[in-house]
C-alpha cells in the first residue's frame, strides 16, 4: 500500500514531531510512505477567509504532488476536509476527484482502512480528548452528542488500545474550542473565551494532557494553557499512538 504523507503547513513549521510520529505510525502498520517534497499549504486559510476563488495555484500544486498514490493521509481533520470538499483542477478534474476520495485524516485511516485492532503503545497519563469540529462534524470521526444515535469515536477507540492511558470524561465533550482558523483572528475575544471554557473542562476532570486529531485546535488551547501557567499539556493523538513511555 503506497501512502503519501500530507503534512499541513503549520504542522511542518511549528510541530514537525507530529509529522514524524505520523510517519512512524504508518510505517509500523506496513505502509510504504512517501513525502512529496514540493507540497505546500492546501489553501484552507484562503478559503476560510472568502478567497476560495484564488486557490487555483494551491489546488494545482496539490494535484501535482499527490497524484498516483493509493491513499493520502494527514494528521489534520480540517485540512483533509478542505481537500475533500474544495479541491478543483479544471485542467483534469478527474485527477482532483480521485484525490478527494483517497485523502484521509489519520484516525479514520487507521480505523476504516487499516482496520487497526491492536497497538503497541504506552502512555501512562490521564488524557482528555478534544473533538475537533472539522473531524467530528465534517469527517464523522465521532458521534455528535446532540443526536439520539449510538455513540462512537474513532480517536477514542484507538486511544483505548494504548497501555496505561486513562481517558477522562468531560462535561461537554464535543464543544468547539473557538479556534476556527481566521475566526480566532477576526473574533479574538470570543475565540479566547471559548478556548478558556474548553480548557477549564479538561482541568476540572484532572487531565494531564489534552489530545486531538487537529493540531490547530491544540495550538489554540496551548496558548491559553501557557498564559495560565497550567501544568496541563497538549499532545497530538499521533504522538500518543506512537508513544513508548
Amino acid at each position: 500500500m503506497k501512502v503519501a504523507l500530507f503534512v499541513p503547513c503549520y504542522v511542518d513549521q511549528f510541530y514537525p514531531k507530529v509529522a514524524v510520529a505520523t510517519l512512524e505510525l504508518l510505517e509500523k502498520f506496513g505502509c510504504e510512505v512517501d513525502f512529496p517534497r514540493n507540497q505546500t499549504c492546501c489553501g484552507q486559510p484562503m478559503a476560510n477567509s472568502g478567497f476560495a476563488h484564488l486557490n487555483g495555484g494551491c489546488d494545482a500544486n496539490f494535484v501535482r504532488n499527490f497524484t498516483g498514490y493509493d491513499y493520502i493521509v494527514a494528521p489534520s481533520g480540517s485540512c483533509v476536509l478542505h481537500v475533500k470538499e474544495h479541491l478543483h483542477y479544471p485542467e483534469n478534474q478527474s485527477l482532483a476527484d480521485t484525490i478527494r476520495h483517497r485523502v484521509y485524516e489519520l484516525t479514520e485511516f487507521l480505523t476504516d482502512i487499516l482496520k487497526v485492532e491492536k497497538l503497541e503503545a504506552r502512555f501512562p497519563h490521564k488524557v482528555g480528548v478534544h473533538q475537533s469540529c472539522h473531524g467530528q462534524r465534517g469527517l464523522k470521526t465521532s458521534q455528535m452528542s446532540e443526536l439520539n444515535c449510538p455513540a462512537f469515536s474513532k480517536p477514542g477507540k484507538l486511544l483505548g488500545m494504548v497501555k496505561d492511558l486513562q481517558l477522562v470524561e468531560l462535561d461537554r465533550k464535543d464543544e468547539c474550542c473557538g479556534f476556527g482558523g481566521t475566526f480566532a483572528v477576526s473574533e479574538e475575544s470570543i475565540s479566547s473565551k471559548m478556548g478558556k471554557d474548553r480548557v477549564a473542562d479538561h482541568q476540572r476532570h484532572g487531565a494531564e494532557y489534552i489530545t486531538a486529531g487537529d493540531m490547530s485546535c491544540l495550538m489554540h488551547l496551548e496558548g491559553i494553557l501557557k498564559r495560565q501557567k497550567s501544568p496541563v499539556r497538549i499532545v497530538h493523538i499521533a504522538e500518543i499512538l506512537n508513544a513508548q513511555e
